[in-house]
């Protein structure tokens, strides 16, 4: 048995155990989690990724160690500005505090499936379309231009056309009955709006995925480790959550780091291909040690801007905006 078939088992066993104490242990009681608790969790998932970097260095050599390392900061930093449109979406349907993390622990099962898919896709598409490489990075590129100029909360969550669908089609109810998804009155099964927030939540990943897959794809193709990095960042996606919800209006410059990150994970996504090699002659290596420089470096200066220059304007939300639940009839 190859150390990568090792590797691959221990990762099998870790995820759902990873997440089965989660939900069923710590998480059993549904209530609010303060930041210090998501603080400690976030802590604990980070730790437990450099653990897992540690025994891939162990058995797969320094090199791969570093990559997964790379790959997870750059999904773990795209995840953080996904989670800024998830604290829109909750403000938008009102999820009460408790059930917040109930939901995100579903949507994010639903994200293991689809990053899955969407990663071994990519990767067959590319083997079999190398230039296909070119089109990925000039993504890239102008996905961190249009991140670099994109305004404030452009966002509008019941414009998700599954909403809209979801709203036509599912018999529901008109308010939230705890953590339930469904709940059945006078014989019928009817679901509830935390329904339509985890649909929303679970197609609004699909897009990110379309971001984040072409960005693990400019630093490495090698399967095991675009996805173990990928999981390892969507699991602590939920603590993570909670721990910078009140940080929203202190990392403002966030924003840039990942559209400078992004646009140089493109550029060099095309000028270090092989296919760029045999079209020019030009060969370029970029170590991984350097990429993981670059995206270190530019999320602590973005980190440090937004603390020691700080724009005079409010966070992205309130904590209790207003607005409905539930929308069926505008939806």
């Amino acid at each position: 048995m190859s150390h990568e078939t090792i590797l691959w088992i221990v990762f099998a066993v870790l995820v759902p155990t990873v997440l089965v104490l989660d939900l069923g242990l710590f998480q059993r009681r549904a209530h609010v989690i303060k930041t210090k608790e998501a603080l400690i969790m976030t802590a604990g998932y980070i730790s437990l990724a450099l653990v897992f970097a540690v025994v891939v260095y162990f058995l797969l050599g320094s090199e791969r160690a570093m990559t997964f390392l790379t790959g997870y900061i750059v999904e773990w930093s795209l995840s953080m500005d996904n989670l800024f449109v998830f604290i829109l979406i909750f403000a938008t349907f009102m999820v009460p505090a408790e059930q917040r993390h109930r939901v995100l622990f579903w949507g994010i099962i639903g994200a293991i499936v689809t990053r899955g898919i969407f990663i071994y896709a990519g990767l067959a598409i590319i083997e079999k379309l190398e230039w296909v490489i070119f089109l990925f990075g000039a993504f890239l590129i102008y996905t961190g231009l249009k991140i670099a100029f994109r305004k404030d909360q452009e966002v509008d969550p019941k414009k998700n056309i599954f909403f809209r669908l979801s709203c036509k089609y599912l018999s529901m109810t008109d308010d939230y009955r705890g953590g339930k998804f469904f709940t059945r009155e006078k014989g019928r099964l009817l679901a509830t709006p935390l329904v339509l927030v985890l649909i929303v939540i679970e197609t609004t990943d699909v897009l990110f995925a379309v971001d984040s897959i072409p960005a693990i794809f400019s630093i490495t193709y090698d399967s095991f480790i675009v996805y173990s990095s990928n999981i390892f960042a969507i699991l602590g996606l939920r603590a993570l959550f909670f721990a910078i919800f009140g940080l929203t209006n202190k990392l403002a410059y966030l924003n840039y780091g990942l559209a400078a990150i992004l646009t140089l994970l493109g550029i060099k996504m095309i000028f270090a291909s092989e296919l760029f090699a045999e079209l020019t002659g030009i060969e370029i290596n970029i170590p991984v040690y350097a990429s993981l420089g670059a995206v270190v470096g530019i999320l602590g200066i973005a980190a440090l801007a937004s603390f020691l220059w700080p724009p005079k304007k409010k966070g992205l939300l309130a904590d209790e905006p207003a607005g409905k639940a539930s929308d069926k009839k505008k939806g």
